[in-house]
């Protein structure tokens, strides 16, 4: 398996896949990355303009999640999940969740996420199942990931892993409720790869987004992490 998609780079942390060759009908790695960058730039104007007036937080008692100074509500959305085969603001209600963004073809960069996070799993789930965090994977990737498909991929990592993925628009307009951004980068035999925000994002039991965490990802921190809030604000 080779190495990609490794880098991570600006406020939001976007995962950088594959390079592309010059090749009429496709992007060249740098038209892609200036279209991205200015994706980002819209996606992440709320996100740049709130850290700029009101830098994200850690609690003294927190090692890695990140936290707002006041959580931000969402709008509805709906999802399917391979699991429940829906998921919306109903389904999350309860739960410190972390929200991943990714794709099953990803070489390297996602299933190592979800190997970490499958660790921090495994230490939160000391906790009663009521109040016990969650990891929702989101698939950025639709035609390719079916929501069946998408939930036997995770379960290799972690059996409680949420996943979801929805067509377009209900899936972008998801991502940007997160100020989270993602770019399909056609490659030069005529298939394709995924770019995607890195960072992970916090949703409280009231589904509102409430941090974030990101890369390099250490697992008994983050579960430590969660496991204090859902204890202190479940």
């Amino acid at each position: 398996m080779t190495a990609r998609g490794r880098k991570y780079s600006g406020p939001l942390g976007i995962i950088r896949g594959m390079k592309t060759t010059r090749q009429r009908g496709f992007f060249t790695r740098s038209t892609v990355l200036v279209l991205f960058a200015a994706l980002a730039a819209g996606a992440g104007l709320w996100a740049a303009k709130r850290y700029a007036a009101h830098p994200p937080v850690a609690a003294p008692q927190l090692q890695a999640a990140r936290l707002f100074p006041a959580p931000r509500e969402l709008p509805a959305f709906s999802l399917a999940s391979g699991k429940d085969g829906h998921l919306d603001k109903n389904s999350l209600a309860g739960h410190w969740t972390i929200v991943f963004l990714g794709f099953t073809h990803c070489p390297d960069v996602c299933p190592t996420t979800l190997a970490d996070m499958a660790k921090a799993q495994k230490i939160w789930r000391t906790l009663p199942a009521a109040t016990r965090p969650r990891l929702l994977f989101v698939s950025v990737d639709p035609d390719r990931d079916t929501p069946a498909a998408l939930a036997d991929y995770a379960r290799f990592f972690d059996a409680d892993t949420l996943t979801a993925t929805a067509p377009e628009p209900a899936l972008g307009a998801f991502a940007k409720s997160l100020n989270l951004v993602y770019m399909k980068v056609p490659m030069a035999n005529g298939d394709y790869d995924m770019d995607h925000s890195s960072s992970l994002m916090l949703l409280d039991p009231q589904v509102r987004q409430a941090g974030f965490l990101r890369p390099p990802l250490e697992p008994a921190k983050i579960a430590s992490d969660l496991i204090h809030l859902s204890k202190a604000r479940p």
